[in-house]
Parts: C-alpha cells; sequence; structure tokens
C-alpha cells in the first residue's frame, strides 16, 4: 500500500528544489493530491501509485548520474498522470498537463519545459547520447524489467488486466511483438547503473516472458 503522507512529502521536495527562486505561490500539496487522485485511477493496475514510488525509488538509485534530478523526480509524478489503457495519446498529454500545472506552481519555464520534455521521452524511451536526465528517467522506468521473477509475474499480470478488453490472442501477439523490439536493442538501460545490475535480469524476464507467449493457447480456440 502506497505511503500517501510520504508520496506527499516527496513532491514538496522535488518542487521546492526545482524553483529557481523561494517565492511564495499557491498552496503545492493541491498539486500533489490532483496527481494522486490520477494516479488512482479505477483503470489503473500497473500503472498505479506503486509504480510511481518505484519510479521515484529508482530515480533515488540513479540520483548521481542526472544532470537535473529534481526535474527527473517532477517529470516522474507526470510521465502516467494521464493513463486510458486504450489511448495512444497519453504521455503527450500528460506532458501537457505540466506544461499548465508546473509555472502555477512557480516552475521556470525552462524547467517546465524540460520536464514536458522528459514526459514525451518515455513514449519511446530512447533518449540521445549524453542526454543525462532522459537516460535517469528511461531506466527508472523501465527498471521493472529487471525485478525478482515474482515480482515479473504480478507486473505481466497486471499489464493484461489493463488491456482486459484485448483479445487473447490479440494481446499475445502485440505482446510479444514488444519483447522481441525490446530484446533486439542493443542495450535496454543506459545508466552504468542499469547496464550493469539491471540489463541481464531484464533481458532474462523478457525471453522467459516471451517464450511463454509463445507457447500459451487461448482456451477458447
Amino acid at each position: 500500500m502506497a505511503d500517501l503522507d510520504d508520496l506527499r512529502s516527496r513532491w514538496l521536495r522535488a518542487l521546492l528544489m526545482a524553483r529557481d527562486d523561494d517565492s511564495c505561490g499557491p498552496d503545492p500539496y493541491r498539486y500533489a493530491d490532483e496527481l494522486l487522485r490520477r494516479w488512482q485511477e479505477p483503470q489503473r493496475r500497473y500503472h498505479t501509485l506503486a509504480h510511481l514510488t518505484a519510479v521515484l525509488d529508482h530515480i533515488d538509485v540513479l540520483e548521481e548520474y542526472a544532470a537535473d534530478p529534481e526535474l527527473v523526480r517532477l517529470a516522474a509524478w507526470f510521465h502516467d498522470a494521464v493513463y486510458l489503457p486504450d489511448r495512444s495519446t497519453n504521455e503527450e498529454r500528460s506532458a501537457r498537463l505540466a506544461e499548465r500545472a508546473l509555472p502555477e506552481a512557480m516552475i521556470s519555464a525552462k524547467n517546465t519545459a524540460e520536464v514536458a520534455r522528459l514526459v514525451r521521452l518515455t513514449v519511446t524511451h530512447d533518449p540521445a547520447d549524453g542526454d543525462r536526465n532522459g537516460e535517469v528517467l528511461c531506466d527508472a522506468d523501465l527498471a521493472i524489467l529487471a525485478a525478482p521473477p515474482s515480482a515479473y509475474a504480478a507486473y505481466t499480470a497486471a499489464v493484461r488486466e489493463e488491456y482486459h478488453f484485448v483479445p487473447n490472442d490479440a494481446f499475445r501477439e502485440g505482446r510479444s511483438a514488444i519483447l522481441r523490439q525490446l530484446l533486439a536493442l542493443p542495450q535496454l538501460f543506459r545508466t552504468p547503473h542499469g547496464r550493469t545490475e539491471w540489463e541481464p535480469t531484464a533481458r532474462y524476464n523478457l525471453a522467459a516472458e516471451l517464450e511463454m507467449l509463445s507457447t500459451a493457447r487461448d482456451p477458447a480456440s
């Protein structure tokens, strides 16, 4: 169960550290509470407060590699703030939400633009070489791929639940295509920690899931 008070405190720290000055603004917790409400919407099964917490925790692990860790943390808060499983515009809408909310919360135009850029980057998880902020956010978001077997199984089950409206055969085909694309990448993770600590386990998990999907049969067929 997510600790809402802890998450609100983490939001406040990130927000205050991302400001260029100490100017007073609207109640910062109002933004945290709105984001927390979004992250608890009923259509979510994997993209929940647990995922948000995990991404923030992984950013803490990778903090030394980021150029602006607090902006990466704010991007984590917004990266799936808009989430409807049957839509392909979630990242763009989440970025636009950041572009509206952060200036109200006294974040500069420059920092707001960086947060929105990072949110949009989660469409591809393909940061450019030298994009330190992008590397940290993308690695933190994908770190679930390197989870222990039981946690990885829970992740895949939650993803399937989010896409409950997709028929089994179509889901297996689409999910298998994603797994093949990931396995074909020269590297899944970009930070030194991700490459050394997460990459081998992630590739094992992806290959095992792909094998399971390839041998699965729809009971109704």
